[in-house]
């Protein structure tokens, strides 16, 4: 789920604009909304930041998206 955060004049990822299901159709909402000039793709360990920045390259927004491992549960009885 990619979320759009815009600057609520305390956080960065302040007040919450939408949800998407898609990167562009986030990045399409965050033109409209937010309308930054430049952006930043930043790729961390769990998750996918877009951050979004004005004229004077100030952060005005952020998408993100949280990455989800596929974890293996092995259920059934231990041999002892």
């Amino acid at each position: 789920m990619w979320k759009v955060y815009k600057y609520n004049g305390r956080h960065i990822q302040g007040d919450l604009i939408s949800k998407h299901h898609s990167e562009t159709a986030a990045m399409k909402k965050a033109k409209k909304t937010i309308n930054f000039k430049f952006s930043e793709r930043e790729k961390r360990k769990n998750e996918i930041l877009i951050w979004l920045d004005d004229d004077n390259h100030m952060p005005i927004g952020v998408i993100v998206h949280e990455l989800k491992g596929t974890k293996r549960i092995r259920q059934g009885k231990k041999k002892e």
